[in-house]
């Protein structure tokens, strides 16, 4: 009789089993109420904060509690920066660490004069680590210590951060918030201190979904997260699908130089809500998803606080939808709309290939609504003061307003309300205080790391939706980088690129080959002229998504607007 050896006992399962101990902590963290394969990010978040890390116990746990293999959770886990994942035998991580930015407006501030010396001044205890923008970039250079924020760095004022224990981020105090709506809103107006004013009256009858998306139509808002379509006719789109329906707030500006939603959520966070709920009103939303970057550790706060107060005196009249904040977790890709669809249903966040479009297969495949938080935050005044209002102002026959995040050589950088059509010349002299001494204007970022680098006999071109591509260049979501004759335009297409390279999802071989490929060729003594066309002429048509697709732009501008800059 043949004898036949099994490798495990019988009845002891494939792989590695789940450890009694790292199920039992599990339970302490998430509690015994069934999970949902929907919030695996926010597990992981829960277990890395309390644990400093993901190990491969605490997986295995969650794997199995979540009926999942252990390979689909380790993916999730090891797509995302903000997530340590621990193999057997590594070490963990310290339990503090130190993030420099390392972005375009950081290292133009100093950022790697910062990141070659804290480490040997913090001592190894710590971890100093090179991150991407972290969305302050008017404050530059930037260091997080834990989640505290340290702006305008340096050696001393990080010293003193990391001595003193400031590890968690604080928010400006109710009167500073209202200090500086009042002087950056004063043009448009307050909103109302009482709550939910607008929507309660649409509530009451004051006018129907149909009317409401008439007089959005007519206002020309457009969305503010880069792309531009006219709000009033995506509503009009989603609520013309079969129920139900979602909506979703992308609240992750990850673009390097990108800090105007950062500005709404920690000022007006009533607007932004309240602006979200009348469009979940108008459309037929039967729940909101607002996905807000992981950096922003303090609007967090401040928004769980609003929701809260929402959820226990909520409008009268109509039964309020499901609202769920949701984390993310150190990932530019997700601000491409299906991406971070993908990330908030529990996934890695990798680009959907279109058609199907998110308005009619969205979030968990149902026709989803997807804004920014800026243009949520217009919809009350809006609505209070009309259309008229909105759309009477602009320049050079543009309409509206829009809020401008500017950084670099300006002498008052940060967020300008400013109306659409504004020139780069009229934004630097009338709402930045000009350039800075010693600093003459010679090329601009319009729409941020993506949008392209134009030079300065183009600054009187209006910054606006469908004016830039003529000239290789989009305003996306209105990040203005003001370069001057101090700024190496080679390094500054090298740092961006490198971002780009970073950042890539690696879905699709033109972006996450082209990136990498693309980094190498600009880090030659004498750039290939030739080469970099091909490739990025690939990388344009071919990529699935827009990080690929743009990610060419700063290459090209120099190419094409400053070939005198580029190395030959």
């Amino acid at each position: 009789m043949k004898v036949i050896h099994f490798k495990r006992s019988a009845g002891h399962g494939k792989g590695r089993q789940v450890e009694p101990g790292a199920q039992a902590r599990l339970l302490e963290l998430v509690g015994t109420a069934p999970l949902r394969r929907d919030r695996l990010i926010e597990y992981l978040h829960g277990i890395q904060d309390a644990e400093g890390c993901l190990t491969a116990a605490m997986l295995a746990a969650l794997a199995q509690a979540l009926r999942l293999s252990q390979v689909e959770v380790f993916e999730v886990a090891s797509f995302y920066h903000h997530f340590d994942v621990v193999r057997e035998g590594d070490e963990r991580p310290p339990a503090l660490t130190v993030r420099v930015c390392d972005s375009l407006a950081c290292d133009m501030a100093g950022a790697r004069a910062l990141l070659e010396r804290l480490p040997a001044l913090l001592g190894a205890e710590l971890r100093v680590q090179a991150v991407p923008c972290v969305g302050r970039c008017a404050e530059a250079p930037v260091v997080v210590v834990g989640q505290y924020p340290v702006e305008r760095a340096s050696l001393s004022s990080v010293q003193a951060a990391v001595v003193a224990g400031s590890t968690l981020c604080s928010l400006p105090s109710p009167e500073t918030r209202r200090g500086d709506r009042t002087e950056l809103l004063q043009s448009v107006g307050a909103a109302s201190d009482k709550a939910w004013p607008v929507l309660q009256s649409l509530i009451d009858g004051a006018a129907t979904p149909s009317e409401v998306i008439a007089r959005l139509e007519a206002s020309s808002l457009r969305g503010m997260g880069g792309a531009g379509f006219p709000a009033g006719r995506k509503w009009r789109i989603v609520a013309g699908q079969p129920g139900p329906r979602y909506l979703v707030v992308n609240a992750d500006e990850g673009e390097p130089g990108t800090f105007k939603d950062r500005f709404w959520l920690e000022r007006e966070p009533r607007s932004f809500l309240e602006g979200m709920l009348i469009a979940a009103w108008a459309v037929g939303c039967e729940a909101c998803y607002v996905y807000l970057r992981d950096e922003y550790a303090g609007v967090r706060a401040l928004l769980e606080s609003e929701i809260r107060a929402l959820q226990s005196s909520p409008p009268q009249g109509w039964r309020l939808p499901e609202i769920e904040l949701r984390r993310g977790a150190g990932a530019y890709i997700c601000g491409e709309e299906s991406a971070l669809i993908e990330s908030i249903e529990g996934k890695r966040g990798t680009p959907r290939l279109r058609p199907p479009y998110v308005a009619e297969v969205g979030l968990f495949g149902r026709p989803t609504l997807a804004h920014n938080v800026e243009t949520l935050a217009w919809v009350p005044r809006i609505l209070s003061w009309g259309p008229a209002w909105f759309a009477g102002f602009g320049r050079r026959g543009r309409k509206g307003l829009r809020s401008f995040s500017v950084s670099g050589r300006v002498r008052e950088p940060g967020v300008k309300i400013a109306p659409a059509g504004i020139s780069v010349r009229e934004l630097i002299d009338e709402f930045c205080g000009g350039m800075l001494a010693g600093h003459e204007l010679v090329a601009y970022l319009p729409g941020g790391a993506s949008g392209g680098i134009l030079p300065a006999s183009l600054a009187d071109q209006p910054l606006d939706f469908d004016t830039l591509q003529a000239h290789g260049a989009f305003i996306g979501s209105a990040a203005v980088i003001v370069l001057s004759q101090h700024d190496r335009l080679p390094d500054v297409a090298a740092n961006l690129l490198r971002f780009f390279r970073d950042e890539s999802c690696g879905q699709c071989t033109p972006c996450r080959v082209g990136t990498a490929k693309t980094v190498d060729l600009i880090a030659q003594p004498r750039w290939d002229r030739q080469l970099l066309a091909d490739l990025s002429r690939t990388m344009v048509d071919a990529s699935i998504c827009g990080l690929g697709q743009a990610a060419p732009n700063p290459v090209l501008s120099l190419l094409r607007h400053f070939p005198q800059a580029v190395p030959q």
